[in-house]
């Protein structure tokens, strides 16, 4: 397996999740289409690296999903707007166990009692500690902010008049 010091998130990228390495420093298992490698970064400071090549932060991309999605708990991330690429954690961000998900690439999900079995495009499937339903709002979440992000591209002023228009109501 490739060890790599540094990601950025691109359109094969299917998901990630930290974990320590041997010598208790925090690595990135990240799996794309045609390959999977270790990262010697954190999942945060890939999403970060990712963010910081197009010009934004992470807090900003925070602050930009939450103003559109409303202040959803665990709110999905826009990384690229130039490939629609969303991702979204399956807990906190501030999490060590978080997996983060490029909704583009999954396939379907089933309940597994109380895991989730997921189908990705590469014909792998993975089993979740997260509840069917949970995942589920979290990828739905995701795929919103992805439509949304879509429509501000094409429509940029109307965005500027009339945001509310462009924002999902929450109950």
């Amino acid at each position: 397996m490739d060890i790599e010091k540094y990601y950025i998130i691109n359109p094969d990228f299917i998901h990630m999740s930290g974990y320590n390495d041997r010598n208790g420093k925090r690595s990135t298992l990240v799996e794309e289409l045609h390959r999977k490698l270790v990262v010697d970064r954190s999942p945060l400071e890939i999403l970060a690296d990712t963010i910081r090549c197009i010009g934004f932060d992470l807090n900003s991309a925070i602050a930009n999903a939450k103003a559109l999605l409303g202040n959803i708990p665990m709110c999905p991330i826009q990384v690229d707007p130039i490939h629609n690429i969303c991702i979204f954690a399956t807990k906190s961000a501030k999490n060590e166990d978080a997996m983060w998900f490029n909704p583009h690439h999954i396939v379907r999900t089933n309940g597994y009692y109380l895991k989730t079995h997921v189908i990705l495009t590469n014909g792998r499937i993975l089993t979740v500690p997260c509840k069917v339903s949970a995942f589920n709002n979290k990828l739905q979440n995701a795929d919103q902010l992805q439509k949304i992000s879509k429509a501000i591209v094409n429509d940029p002023i109307g965005f500027l008049l009339d945001p509310k228009r462009f924002r999902l109501q929450h109950s």
